[in-house]
């Protein structure tokens, strides 16, 4: 192995031995929505049947993804070991080997699969579509980015992580994670606005379920954000362990929805009900395993004049119902 390439081969080793430990757990994740949704005491919704489709087709993208890196470590190592030139010279003649592009594809539409799911969650937890509207431009961008670099990297005799393939990568990359930060942001911004906001009022028992840390991760995707950043710093410096952070950050791009799928049809998730507390309505609705439903119900001559209470208490205009 050549001096210059051992730090890639090692981190491409390594990268393919976390892919298949993450992977067990996207299938832990996967059987268990898929045992909450056909449990007797799950609610059926309208879009389970979405949801569930969603997180077959982010966990068949993914699959691809890892068995094509599997394939190509086992030629490179195993297979072709005595290949002229080693393994470096290998990777350099079939790095744009016909599954390999397939693996690239998979793991660009994963991504924008992702991201367009990051980009819902964050309408719904702000119930505003201005506030996606810059996002979405961004996503078309990325597409059209993503669609370019897989152009680019899948010509013969062609590198992910050179030349033109890197220049195009550098750009899809970066505008795929910036959108990720950004929304990320503004979602668990959202959050935790609203946990200091209504927590103060009732209690942080009540809302813990959906302004906790894990519901932050989780309804952020900050996993994917998180190991993205880190895939785009190495990746733009070009240092050898892009490779391995290019795996876990595919991966987690699988793995982040998922959970936000699971938290959705346990009914631990936010809808649109939930965001609309800042409204006309001033209504808040909790579903699932934090079993408190609050509604306040003011009426336009007595917003400002009498509080009515069913709960046993007579001080707030909260209308608080144990179901």
């Amino acid at each position: 192995m050549s001096e210059s390439m051992a730090v890639f081969q090692n981190a491409f080793y390594v990268g393919n031995n976390f892919n298949a430990i993450i992977y067990g757990m996207q299938l832990v994740v996967y059987f268990l929505t898929v045992r909450v949704m056909l449990s007797r005491k799950h609610k059926h919704a309208p879009s389970d049947k979405f949801f569930l489709l969603f997180t077959t087709i982010v966990l068949l993208l993914n699959t691809v993804f890892v068995a094509t890196e599997a394939v190509f470590g086992e030629e490179m190592w195993i297979v072709n070991a005595d290949y002229a030139g080693g393994m470096d010279a290998y990777l350099n003649d079939f790095a744009s080997v016909w599954y390999q592009t397939f693996g690239t594809a998979a793991s660009i539409v994963l991504n924008l699969l992702s991201d367009g799911l990051l980009i819902y969650r964050c309408w719904v937890v702000w119930d505003d579509l201005r506030i996606v509207v810059f996002p979405a431009i961004a996503y078309l961008a990325s597409f059209s980015l993503g669609m370019a670099q897989l152009w680019a990297s899948g010509r013969p005799h062609t590198n992910y992580f050179a030349g033109l393939a890197k220049n195009l990568g550098i750009g899809y990359t970066s505008c795929i994670i910036g959108l990720e930060v950004f929304v990320t942001s503004l979602i668990a911004a959202r959050i935790v606005y609203v946990g200091k906001r209504f927590g103060q009022s009732m209690g942080q028992d009540v809302v813990r379920a959906y302004t906790s840390a894990a519901a932050i991760i989780v309804e952020s995707m900050l996993l994917s954000t998180l190991t993205g950043i880190a895939y785009i710093v190495t990746f733009a410096m070009g240092h050898q362990l892009e490779i391995f952070f290019l795996s876990i950050y595919v991966m987690m791009t699988c793995f982040a929805p998922q959970l936000i799928v699971l938290r959705v049809v346990s009914g631990r998730a936010w809808t649109r009900d939930k965001s609309s507390m800042f409204g006309q309505d001033t209504r808040l609705e909790f579903t699932g395993r934090s079993t408190t439903r609050i509604e306040a119900e003011i009426s336009e001559k007595e917003r400002g004049s009498r509080i009515m209470t069913s709960s046993g208490s007579n001080s707030s205009s909260v209308k608080v119902e144990e179901v």
